[in-house]
């Protein structure tokens, strides 16, 4: 899948590197501001199961 996009993209080897990281930024800035906002809720984190009262004994 890299190689079809580096393939496919404009330009020498510093060109393509450029565009590269650019696209990296955009797909990264993407996921920390729709994907994963949008997911937290589904996610299972804050569904604790220990309960103040149930630890060992002394």
């Amino acid at each position: 899948m890299y190689g079809w996009i580096w393939r496919h993209l404009p330009g020498n080897a510093w060109v393509r590197a450029l565009i590269s990281l650019v696209l990296v930024l955009a797909v990264v800035f993407v996921l920390f501001q729709y994907v994963f906002p949008w997911a937290e809720p589904l996610l299972p984190f804050n569904d604790v199961t220990v309960d103040e009262g149930s630890g060992a004994t002394p």
